[in-house]
């Protein structure tokens, strides 16, 4: 139904009052020709036109009283509308709402006509209706959008167009929606209107609804003070924005901003709804009261899945397991309330979890400790895959040996697995609330499905990581490895100016180890030698195997005096020892090493193998002619090492002298 403003019913009526007035003047000449006799023929006239007037009259207030209702209602849907706009912008809060104060009181000031001013009010309601449209990944995105995506939300003005002009508005709201993001100079859109080509109405909206976006908070940016969003306007007048509307507007912001406080809004917490000339204070505190719960509720709707969208992506865009866990322990807290959160991860081997992640104000109590299946609240949740609630937190937490102050009155245990494989737990632990409820562990259970798709992914990477940089034979890193840590070592180098050594290391006839006594016992040796040479390194020395029998350290801060007592070390140790390969049979092996200097032999990796290799053999040829017999620094002093002790007849040992 076209609903007719209250204004226009005067118009309807003004015939009648016409004959009125020619019903009086004719009854009025009657008497004056006739006399008495007229005068009282004219009495039904008069008495009939009367009761025709007055029952028309009570149509017409009867009428009015309709439309004016209907006009209420008609409000009322739109601000509902709005509200629902409004709540599905979890970026934005009350922004509609601080817009049509905005709008209508500069239309107020431009002495625009009363339907204008309607559909001013309207407008600043519904000027995004369009973002319908839009995708919340897109609407909701915490970081600048990408032309794509920048594209995809200008269809917001056709659209909402588009849906409005399914209504049929008694006042020109469609122009607004449609032509809010024109600008001056031609250059918006969607039809590049330009100058007074631009509805007045939608120049005042383009002002206004650009004022208060800049000044909320978004994900990617901090919002603007008043100065700052003034200073923008001023900035855009004549480009982007009527430059006349921008001065009025500027001129008479704090006036509308006395009215946005009055009302609440500046607060951005919760919506008040415009008073109604037709409804009471009580209504209207009931209206705001059943409308914020609708508007909370569809907020918190719209704030899951886009939480629930935020965590799949952070998800999917991490391989690596501590941030992960970061990610879930972030975003649990983003949607459930805790004091005490922490994430167990389980360790097939060794048969229980251990804590891999913990925040809150017992974060430190809960570092570093084990729970396994069964034990506590978390135990249960490992060795039955199904949260627990409802039980008393100190089961838990005195399984697990923490001694706290603080007295917990709920938590909460998820498990943690992909398909079959058991990855570890989630455990909250709360000082207030009474019980997590249906709704809050439904929200986990999501969470922790899409945490343990991503944990595991993560697993599978760090052990495909770990393998491919790990020897399979000795498990010590392999080249790649070697070359990833060179690179690691330069940087450190280059920031300190302190240099770092190569050297290669190559066991002495280790083919004649293989050859007589088989492969396996060969890998035997190779495994034991590198075991033998980590012992002689210090923790942060690099030590990898580099291929075949050759062994490759990395060896920081050492001088060249220092690098010759470890060479003379690792000779010794491995040259007193001896692999059983059966019954009084044992083999030994040599080794040899050569070593070069960051910046001095080369800078390269290649370089400094190449000279460490070098080096490496000139030791090898010594070995072999004895003119190098191994030395050891004791007390400061040179001291030959002595000879191999005397082996059984059956021993096996190598040509080497080491």
């Amino acid at each position: 139904m076209k609903v007719i403003p209250r204004g226009d019913y005067n118009e309807l009526a003004r015939p009648y009052w016409y004959v009125i007035a020619v019903a009086g003047i004719s009854v009025f000449v009657w008497v004056l020709q006739g006399g008495v006799a007229y005068a009282l023929l004219s009495v039904p006239v008069l008495a009939v036109t009367y009761w025709t007037y007055k029952l028309y009259y009570e149509r017409l207030n009867a009428k009015t009283r309709e439309a004016e209702e209907l006009s209420r209602l008609h409000l009322a849907t739109v601000e509902a509308l709005a509200t629902a706009i409004d709540a599905k912008d979890q970026t934005s809060h009350c922004h509609v709402r601080r817009v049509e104060i905005y709008a209508a009181g500069l239309g107020h000031l431009l002495g625009l006509e009363h339907k204008e001013l309607r559909a001013l009010r309207a407008g600043a309601l519904l000027h995004d209706i369009g973002k319908l449209a839009v995708p919340d990944h897109i609407l909701n995105k915490p970081d600048n959008l990408s032309s794509s995506e920048f594209e995809k939300t200008k269809i917001h003005t056709t659209i909402g167009a588009e849906i409005l002009s399914r209504v049929d508005f008694p006042y020109p709201v469609i122009p607004i929606v449609k032509h809010h993001h024109e600008r001056w100079d031609g250059c918006g859109y969607p039809d590049g209107l330009k100058g007074e080509q631009i509805p007045i109405t939608a120049r005042i909206m383009s002002v206004v609804d650009c004022f208060d976006s800049v000044r909320e908070d978004r994900p990617f940016r901090t919002g603007m003070t008043r100065h700052e969003a003034v200073a923008l306007l001023r900035k855009g007048a004549g480009t982007h924005f009527d430059p006349n509307i921008v001065e009025l507007f500027v001129q008479n912001l704090a006036q509308f901003e006395i009215e946005i406080a009055d009302r609440g809004l500046d607060q951005q917490i919760h919506l008040r709804l415009s008073p109604s000339p037709l409804a009471s204070e009580d209504d209207e505190v009931a209206r705001a009261r059943e409308n914020s719960t609708a508007y909370d509720q569809i907020r918190n709707a719209h704030s899951e899945v886009y939480a629930l969208y935020e965590i799949a992506r952070k998800f999917s865009s991490s391989l690596e397991i501590e941030k992960t866990l970061s990610v879930l322990m972030d975003k649990v807290g983003q949607l459930v309330p805790f004091d005490t959160c922490a994430v167990f991860l389980y360790d097939e081997i060794k048969g229980y979890a251990s804590t891999a992640l913990a925040a809150g104000v017992d974060a430190d109590n809960l570092r570093g400790r084990c729970i396994a299946p069964g034990e506590g609240v978390t135990g249960f949740a490992l060795a039955n895959r199904r949260p627990v609630n409802r039980l008393q937190p100190s089961l838990d937490l005195e399984c697990v040996g923490v001694k706290t102050d603080l007295t917990y009155r709920s938590m909460v245990a998820l498990p943690l697995f992909k398909d079959d494989v058991l990855l570890g737990a989630l455990s909250l632990y709360s000082t207030t609330l009474s019980g997590y409820t249906d709704n809050q562990i439904r929200l986990l259970e999501t969470v922790t499905r899409l945490a343990s798709d991503a944990l595991a992914n993560a697993m599978h990477h760090a052990q495909t990581e770990s393998n491919a940089l790990t020897d399979s034979l000795t498990g010590f890193p392999n080249a790649r490895a070697l070359q990833l840590r060179f690179e690691q070592e330069v940087s450190r180098t280059r920031r300190n100016n302190k240099p770092f050594q190569v050297v290669m290391l190559d066991l002495d006839d280790f083919k004649m180890v293989n050859d007589t006594f088989g492969h396996k016992i060969g890998d035997r040796m190779l495994r034991e030698v590198g075991n033998l040479i980590q012992s002689q390194l210090r923790e942060y020395d690099f030590l990898a195997r580099y291929g075949g029998d050759e062994f490759v350290a990395l060896l920081p801060d050492l001088t060249v005096q220092q690098v010759d007592e470890l060479r003379a070390r690792i000779e010794l140790v491995v040259r007193g020892f001896s692999l059983s390969v059966r019954a009084q049979t044992r083999a030994r092996v040599g080794i040899s090493i050569g070593a070069s200097v960051f910046g001095v032999n080369g800078e390269t990796l290649d370089q400094l193998l190449i000279a460490a290799d070098q080096a490496m053999y000139r030791a090898k040829s010594a070995h072999k002619t004895g003119s190098l017999p191994p030395k050891l620094l004791e007390n400061g002093h040179e001291t030959a090492l002595n000879p191999p002790a005397e082996l059984l007849p059956d021993d096996f040992v190598t040509t080497a002298i080491n």
